[in-house]
């Protein structure tokens, strides 16, 4: 049995202000290292999985970058910030998914994160029962931007993609869930939308509440 609406979302950029985090550890290693164009490699690596971004670093850097050293290092800041700060909730997530829960919306995550962290990381924020389906991007080969992830958490929801909107900040988020089938919506984070972005989105806006608000009036 399918749904006629659902909606799945990313979680890094999307449900959590992470990647800013991340961006500011790989920074602070590229001073350590005395590394250039840190931010240059780091862009192409938002929404793909551990796999690819190691695949993304070593051809911006060399197949000799100590990219296994880099990655641990860099996890070690990444938590140490979120134990001290938390790991900061995107404005209207919650709202959003009260929504969502309210009119009966089936909702799911497609993260390129590990799962054990997405599962980790929802449940400490108290999200992860809103969500009826949680994809992580170790559970499959290949990462965003292809439509593995997006297509494999449709079927674990019984939806249909293309009636299936896909909750996005990064290219390579828009690209898997327009590859698809589904209907994009992007809500920018740290990558500016381009003009194949506004090709591929069903609407870009400026943040969750937004995003609320413009449901809202599709579903009048």
């Amino acid at each position: 049995m399918t749904n006629d609406r659902a909606v799945i979302f990313d979680m890094d950029g999307i449900i959590f202000d992470s990647e800013r985090l991340v961006l500011e550890c790989w920074e602070a290693l590229a001073v350590k290292y005395q590394l250039e164009g840190m931010r240059e490699a780091y862009y192409p690596c938002i929404g793909t999985n551990e796999a690819k971004t190691r695949e993304i670093i070593e051809a911006y850097y060399g197949e000799t970058f100590p990219y296994e050293t880099f990655r641990q290092e860099s996890s070690v800041l990444f938590h140490e910030r979120i134990k001290r700060e938390s790991l900061p909730v995107k404005k209207g997530v919650r709202e959003l998914l009260e929504y969502l829960k309210e009119q009966n919306i089936p909702v799911g995550l497609a993260s390129s994160t590990r799962l054990s962290v997405v599962t980790q990381e929802l449940q400490q924020a108290g999200l992860y029962e809103y969500f009826c389906a949680v994809t992580g991007g170790d559970q499959l080969k290949h990462s965003k931007p292809e439509p593995d992830i997006y297509l494999m958490a449709c079927e674990k929801m019984g939806v249909r993609p293309e009636e299936t909107y896909a909750v996005e900040d990064s290219y390579n988020g828009i690209r898997s869930s327009y590859l698809a089938g589904m209907m994009p919506i992007m809500v920018p984070d740290l990558l500016a939308p381009t003009e194949e972005m506004k090709a591929k989105s069903v609407i870009i806006l400026e943040d969750l509440v937004k995003v609320r608000e413009w449901l809202i009036s599709q579903w009048k």
